[in-house]
C-alpha cells in the first residue's frame, strides 16, 4: 500500500500525501533527503496540498520536512485528514493554512531519546531532549501565537487536540466537516452527502484516533528500546 507519495496536478497544484512513519531508520518511513528529492521535483508549482495521517517518527527528518516546506515559494495548504501526532504535528505546521479533518486529531509531546552509558552521559541526553522539545516549542508558538510556557505544558502532558480544540488554539485555522446523511426521498441509510445541519453517525465499537496513536507511540518507544539494546 502506498503510504507516501508526491503528484503534480493540473493548474500548478500539487499533493503530498503522508500516511506513513517519518524518517527511514528505525521507523521505515520518508526521510528528509528522499522528500528534499521529490520535491524539487515536482518543478514550478504554484499550491501543495499536504495531506497526514502519521504518528510521527524522527524528529530531525521531521523538521527538515517542515524547513523544506516552509522554504518553498508555493502556498502549502495542510490537511490533516486523520492525526497529526508527534513529529507530523510539526510538518503539518508549516501549512500557510492548516485544515482538519472534524474526526481528526493533533498530538504533542516532548521530544524522546534512547542513552546508553554512565551518569554523566545520561545528564548530556537529558540535557539535549530538553534542547530539542524547545525548539518543537518554538515551532507551535510561531504557528499558534500560544505562550511557550503553555506549549511547553502541553508538549510535557503528551496532550491530544480534537478538532475543535485544534482551531480554537490555533493549530489549525477551520474544520473539514463530516458528512451527513441527506434528507431525500430514496436514499439509503449509507448514502452520505455534504449538507447543512444534522449529526454525522457514530459507531462506538470503533476505536477513537488516539487508541491506534497510543499503540504506534509504545510501539516506537518499544524499538528505542531494542537499539539501546542491541549497543
Amino acid at each position: 500500500m502506498l503510504k507516501y507519495r508526491m503528484n503534480a496536478k493540473t493548474g500548478g497544484r500539487a499533493e503530498v500525501l503522508i500516511y506513513e512513519d517519518i524518517g527511514d531508520s528505525w521507523f521505515g518511513g520518508v526521510s528528509a533527503k528522499q522528500f528534499s528529492i521529490d520535491l524539487k521535483a515536482l518543478g514550478d508549482v504554484q499550491t501543495i496540498d499536504l495531506r497526514i495521517n502519521s504518528y510521527g517518527g524522527d524528529v530531525f527528518d521531521g523538521l527538515a520536512i517542515y524547513r523544506q516546506l516552509v522554504d518553498h515559494k508555493a502556498t502549502v495548504i495542510s490537511h490533516v485528514d486523520g492525526i497529526a501526532a508527534s513529529i507530523a504535528s510539526v510538518i503539518a505546521m508549516a501549512g500557510d493554512e492548516i485544515m482538519i479533518a472534524e474526526a481528526g486529531e493533533i498530538m504533542i509531546h516532548d521530544a524522546w531519546g534512547v542513552a546508553i552509558g554512565p551518569a554523566e552521559d545520561m545528564r548530556a541526553v537529558a540535557d539535549r531532549l530538553d534542547a530539542i522539545s524547545g525548539t518543537i516549542a518554538d515551532v507551535y508558538v510561531a504557528r499558534t501565537g500560544q505562550t511557550k510556557d503553555q506549549v511547553r505544558a502541553w508538549m510535557t502532558a503528551e496532550t491530544t487536540f480534537q478538532s475543535a480544540d485544534a482551531v480554537k488554539y490555533g493549530f489549525a485555522q477551520s474544520v473539514a466537516p463530516n458528512l451527513t446523511m441527506a434528507a431525500h426521498k430514496g436514499l439509503s441509510p449509507f448514502h452520505w452527502r455534504r449538507a447543512a445541519g444534522g449529526d454525522p453517525p457514530t459507531n462506538d465499537a470503533e476505536p477513537p484516533l488516539w487508541t491506534a496513536a497510543s499503540e504506534q507511540l509504545r510501539r516506537q518507544r518499544a524499538r528505542l528500546e531494542q537499539a539501546r539494546a542491541a549497543r
